[in-house]
């Protein structure tokens, strides 16, 4: 106390705000105004991202958009879980809904929604405290029950169960539940075949909340008219342009040589790494203040798929070649 006097504090104030709960100095630092809002924090909000031309076009999933679509005017159990294996374009198909959204081209009853991307992770980062997450989520709960223009979407919904349950706190899944059932907030989540299998079937309670949307891998044919959707905003970031023949060979060449991975992810990244790599030979060899953006052809496909796998690239031109006779 002695040395409290001589800093001039008073002990009274000392032992009030050790008094107070840990949950209680922990939120005192947040804001209470809407733009600091445990949702707004924790969450992206894709029809925003659509609004602004920030979202990739969506090729060739109009029926699984559809499905959702029609899951989501439903009465009751109006939840899509859109299932599929990594990287099949999933949440490709949850930024497609929230372009027709954007457009305005979905039922009256869809129109003006937004569709809300939430950030599991954010909400348990820096969870210190019991009960600290289930106040966040309660909290993200309240804001969407309140509201009737939202639409949460969950990737990777298998991490909900079990999420933030520690010393006997119920998980995630449990607090969305009751919400969930009484129609109060609407919800998409995507996963894949084997989570969806290990979690979300073995709640029975959890698993009557979401209607299943299944998401196929494209075929080699389809793969390619993804990439050709996409190629003018590869062709732009990197300044590059993508022949035909390099479009085809990633489709190609990634079915046959990365077959740990799946369609149309392995494809996309292989043409975003060689227009990168082309970009960047242009700069160190000056070609690139020539006026005119390099070609991404089959050989800088193949010279990445190289990279990857450690394959020769003279193998891989090779065994096309063979093919092709």
């Amino acid at each position: 106390r002695r040395v409290l006097r001589e800093m001039d504090i008073d002990w009274n104030s000392v032992v009030k705000e050790v008094k107070k709960g840990p949950r209680e100095l922990v939120g005192a630092g947040r804001g209470k105004g809407k733009g600091n809002s445990t949702l707004t924090q924790c969450s992206v909000d894709l029809t925003q991202k659509a609004a602004e031309g920030l979202l990739d076009p969506l090729i060739g999933r109009d029926p699984e958009v559809r499905r959702c679509v029609q899951i989501l005017v439903r009465r009751r159990k109006n939840n899509p879980v859109l299932i599929g294996d990594p990287g099949v374009g999933k949440t490709a198909v949850a930024e497609g809904l929230a372009m027709r959204i954007h457009a305005g081209t979905v039922p009256p009853r869809l129109k003006d929604k937004r569709l809300l991307s939430l950030e599991l992770g954010l909400l348990v980062a820096d969870t210190k405290y019991r009960g600290e997450f289930e106040q966040r989520l309660k909290e993200v709960v309240e804001e969407v029950t309140r509201s009737d223009d939202i639409i949460l979407f969950i990737d990777e919904l298998h991490t909900i169960v079990g999420a933030g349950a520690a010393d006997g706190a119920i998980d995630a899944a449990n607090l969305l539940k009751p919400a969930l059932s009484r129609g109060e907030m609407q919800c998409i989540g995507a996963t894949t075949v084997t989570e969806y299998r290990k979690y979300i079937e073995k709640d029975a309670a959890l698993e009557r909340r979401f209607q299943p949307v299944r998401i196929d891998e494209p075929s080699e044919e389809e793969t390619v008219q993804i990439l050709r959707g996409l190629e003018r905003k590869y062709s732009e970031y990197h300044e590059v342009i993508y022949s035909e023949e390099a479009l085809e060979a990633a489709a190609k060449l990634s079915i046959r040589y990365i077959p740990d991975r799946f369609l149309p992810d392995k494809a996309i990244d292989l043409i975003d790494e060689a227009g990168a790599v082309v970009q960047m030979d242009a700069f160190e060899s000056g070609r690139a203040d020539e006026g005119t953006d390099p070609t991404v052809g089959f050989d800088d496909i193949a010279a990445v798929v190289s990279e990857w796998t450690g394959i020769p690239v003279s193998k891989l031109t090779t065994d096309e070649a063979r093919k092709k006779i």
